[in-house]
C-alpha cells in the first residue's frame, strides 16, 4: 500500500463520508505534497457536504484547514523546501491576471479554486497543493502544535479578515455573534488590542458564554439579548441572517455589521431605520494570501491559543456531527 493514502472522501452530497483507500496524490508543476498531519473541521465543511454550497467537485476530500510537512516538490517549486511545516487554506489558486487579481483582491478571482471543495483538501494523509497558496510555519514540533495550528488555517483567517472590514482595532466596542471556532480566535486579538467584546451565542448556551467570558468577553448573553452598551461593529459567524437586522439594531450609527460566513440563511425584511444614519453591512468572501501574511506572524506574537478537540481520521462524520448540533467549545481537529 505504498501508494495507496486513507481519506475520507464525499461521494455524494448529503450523505456521510467514506473512509476509502486511494492513491496517493503526486505534485505537479508548482506544487508539493504534503504529509498531513493536523486538518481543522470548518464549519464551510458543513456547508459542503450538506449540498449548501453545491459545486464541489466529487468525489471530494473535504477539508482547508490543513497543516502538514513538505515530502516533496514540483517542477518549479523554490519557496519550499522538503521538511518545511505550512499551512494551506480555503483558498487554493487564482488566475493573477483577471482585474480582481491584479487589484490585489484574489479573494473575488471568478475562476478561483478553493481546497475541500473544488479541489481535494486534508481528510487525508496526504495533499497536494499550489506551492503558492501555502504559508510557512514555525514552530510545529508535535502533534500537538499542528492540532493548535490548524483553526488559524480558516477560523482565525476569515475572523481576521472579517474584523478588518470592521475596522481592525478601531472600534471600541466589539459584538461577536455565534462564539465557535473563528470567535474564540478573535475575541483573543480584540482584548489584546484593548477592544471590548461582547458575545453573543445560541440562546440557552451558558457553556459558551462562560467560554466568552473565560476569554476576555465583558459581556455574554444569548442572541435574543440586548448588550448593555450599543456596539461600534458586529461581527456575525453564525449562518442565521435573522442575526443581521438583530445586530443592527445593536450598533451605534455609523457602526459596521459585517458576516464571515460563505453561506447563510435568507435575510429577512427590516425597516430602513435600521440602516439608517450611515450604518453598513457587509460580507466577507474567502481570504488573501495578504490576510495570511499579516495575521499568522501576529497569532503567534500575542500569542492566541486555540481550543481544539481532536478526532482520528476515521471520526471525520462524527466531529461533523459534533460541530453540527453545537457540542463544540473551540474547534474539531483531524489528526490522520
Amino acid at each position: 500500500m505504498a501508494n495507496k493514502m486513507r481519506a475520507m472522501r464525499l461521494q455524494a452530497t448529503g450523505q456521510p463520508l467514506v473512509l476509502e483507500w486511494i492513491p496517493r496524490p503526486e505534485p505537479g508543476p508548482g506544487e508539493v505534497q504534503l504529509r498531513v498531519l493536523a486538518c481543522g473541521v470548518c464549519r464551510t465543511d458543513l456547508h459542503v457536504v450538506d449540498g449548501e454550497l453545491d459545486e464541489p467537485s466529487l468525489p471530494l476530500v473535504p477539508g482547508h484547514e490543513i497543516v502538514g510537512i513538505v515530502m516533496s516538490v514540483g517542477e518549479g517549486v523554490r519557496s519550499l523546501h522538503v521538511g518545511s511545516h505550512v499551512g494551506v487554506p480555503w483558498l487554493g489558486w487564482t488566475c493573477g491576471h483577471c482585474d480582481h487579481c491584479v487589484a490585489g483582491r484574489e479573494n473575488l478571482c471568478t475562476s478561483a479554486r478553493f481546497t475541500g471543495y473544488t479541489l481535494d483538501g486534508g481528510y487525508a494523509e496526504f495533499c497536494v497543493a499550489d506551492a503558492r497558496y501555502c504559508f510557512p510555519l514555525t514552530g510545529i514540533q508535535t502533534p500537538g502544535d499542528a492540532q493548535a495550528a490548524a483553526p488559524l488555517l480558516c477560523a482565525g483567517l476569515i475572523g481576521y479578515r472579517t474584523w478588518r472590514l470592521a475596522g481592525g482595532d478601531a472600534p471600541g466596542r466589539l459584538g461577536i455573534y455565534g462564539f465557535g471556532a473563528a470567535a474564540h480566535i478573535l475575541a483573543q486579538l480584540a482584548v489584546a488590542k484593548g477592544q471590548s467584546v461582547y458575545a453573543f451565542t445560541r440562546q440557552g448556551d451558558t457553556t459558551a458564554q462562560a467560554f466568552a467570558r473565560r476569554l476576555g468577553a465583558v459581556w455574554a448573553g444569548g442572541s435574543d439579548e440586548t448588550p448593555p452598551e450599543p456596539l461600534d461593529a458586529a461581527l456575525l459567524f453564525a449562518p442565521v441572517g435573522e442575526l443581521i437586522p438583530i445586530a443592527l439594531s445593536h450598533v451605534r450609527p455609523g457602526g459596521a455589521v459585517v458576516s464571515g460566513g460563505i453561506h447563510m440563511s435568507d435575510i429577512p425584511r427590516f425597516p430602513y431605520r435600521l440602516l439608517w444614519q450611515e450604518r453598513s453591512v457587509s460580507s466577507v468572501a474567502n481570504l488573501t494570501r495578504q490576510d495570511g501574511d499579516e495575521f499568522l506572524p501576529l497569532a503567534a506574537r500575542l500569542p492566541i491559543h486555540t481550543e481544539t478537540r481532536a478526532y482520528p481520521l476515521e471520526q471525520a462524520n462524527q466531529a461533523l456531527a459534533d460541530l453540527r448540533e453545537g457540542r463544540l467549545t473551540g474547534a474539531a481537529v483531524l489528526m490522520p
